[in-house]
């Protein structure tokens, strides 16, 4: 599965012309991560909860990488939902890359798609799927205007 714009499921091709023009997600940053042995479960392969916390460091490896303020007192971004399809087991020892495309920008709303494909070899695709950030004020959990930052940023 490659990043895609639209809302359809995981799996479901793109049929129409007008998804069939649109323009590929922009890639945002191919983060190197080394898989560490602690990441390893029962069955001597990455656990699938260690997939999320490899998403997580590659969006804010991006992250500090944004020119200008993307955060503030009064607009933080959260993860608001996750789409992790795994596509074959990553095991130890094993060199990755997680790459994070703009998706989709909301007035709220950012959707990364994001591959986990193995670092020597970017046809090895271990995971994909698409996480959704929103950002929101902390004091009351509203959703409040995406940062000009990270529009910028994914534009």
């Amino acid at each position: 599965m490659t990043p895609r714009k639209g809302r359809k499921h995981a799996g479901e091709a793109a049929t129409d012309t007008a998804s069939a023009a649109a323009p590929a997600p922009k890639l945002l940053i191919a983060a190197p991560i080394a898989v560490r042995w602690r990441d390893l479960d029962a069955f001597n392969h990455v656990n699938n909860s260690t997939y999320l916390t490899y998403l997580e460091e590659a969006r804010l490896q991006w992250l500090r990488q944004v020119p200008g303020p993307w955060f503030d007192a009064h607009a933080m971004p959260l993860q608001a939902a996750a789409e992790v399809n795994y596509r074959r087991p990553i095991e130890w020892p094993a060199q990755i890359v997680v790459q994070l495309y703009c998706e989709r920008l909301g007035n709220s709303s950012l959707t990364l798609a994001h591959r986990i494909v193995d670092a020597t070899d970017a046809d090895r695709l271990y995971c994909d799927g698409r996480v959704v950030m929103v950002w929101a004020d902390p004091e009351n959990g509203r959703p409040v205007t995406l940062p000009q930052a990270i529009r910028a940023a994914c534009g």
